[in-house]
């Protein structure tokens, strides 16, 4: 007979700028924040959904960890207002200014101290950065499985999970024992509202918080120091308008066009 055993469960979430909202600062070539509207980001909204599906089909605890400021506090309740059980704010200047690749190691490293787990979900990526690299390059710090791009889950038995994950044609049918972590697209499912009981839990709990120090993080990993990129220049196209209307038969028209393409061949 299959074993089913219960889930812990950890999903990532990171708060983004509302993209409605999405400004840069032509002083630090930046995103601009203040006075910006923070939300969920929408993927990890999804990711959350499913580790909450899992968790009432399977039972087990689901834990929604965050990477952020002090107001990233936020998101973490409203997770917990959508069924979260526990709420994780991995916090500290020192993690200002990471990428990718800092930004995975300092979330190894809370999520090791924080304890077992089984199962780690993210959202494809995140709509302010638009990279999807921190759930793979997560699943290689953490040196466990990894599948992106999840769409459905099919089935979870003697500790392997059966999944969809989404191709350009259609999708891939694969299998990862756990522990494990997925990224899942939106496709998945539909984010449920926060109920009142949720809210209710969610505005007393206490949010774990964990700082550079209390994960053991080296100092030159984390932040800018430990980022292997840097961002030196964002800056919105300017729209010139011009252009340049072609006369003649097709084949001086042709003709015309190469002229003008030629000097950037």
């Amino acid at each position: 007979m299959d074993q089913i055993q219960p889930m812990n469960i950890i999903v990532c979430i990171k708060q983004v700028p509302d993209a409605k909202d999405v400004r840069l600062d032509p002083k630090t070539n930046t995103m601009a924040r203040e006075g910006v509207e923070s939300i969920m980001n929408p993927f990890d909204r999804h990711a959350l959904e499913e580790g909450v599906r899992l968790k009432e089909l399977y039972g087990g605890t689901v834990t929604a960890l965050s990477m952020g400021p002090p107001q990233a506090e936020a998101v973490l309740r409203d997770a917990v207002s959508c069924g979260a059980d526990e709420a994780v704010l991995v916090s500290d200047r020192a993690f200002a200014g990471a990428d990718t690749w800092a930004t995975t190691y300092t979330l190894a490293k809370a999520i090791q101290v924080n304890g077992p787990f089984d199962l780690i979900i993210c959202g494809k990526q995140a709509i302010d950065g638009d990279t999807a690299q921190v759930g793979p390059g997560l699943g290689k710090r953490l040196d466990i499985p990894y599948v992106s791009y999840i769409r459905k889950i099919t089935g979870f038995a003697d500790g392997v999970l059966a999944m969809h994950r989404l191709m350009d044609d259609g999708y891939d049918e694969v299998e990862m024992p756990l522990p494990g972590l997925i990224t899942v697209v939106k496709e998945i499912n539909e984010p449920r509202i926060p109920s009142l009981k949720g809210k209710m839990k969610a505005k007393k709990l206490s949010i774990k918080t964990l700082s550079a120090e209390d994960i053991g993080a080296d100092p030159a990993s984390i932040g800018l120091p430990g980022s292997t990129t840097q961002v030196v220049k964002v800056f919105a196209p300017e729209f010139k308008g011009e252009r340049a209307m072609l006369e003649g038969s097709v084949e001086e028209q042709v003709e015309q066009l190469l002229n003008k393409i030629e000097p950037y061949l």
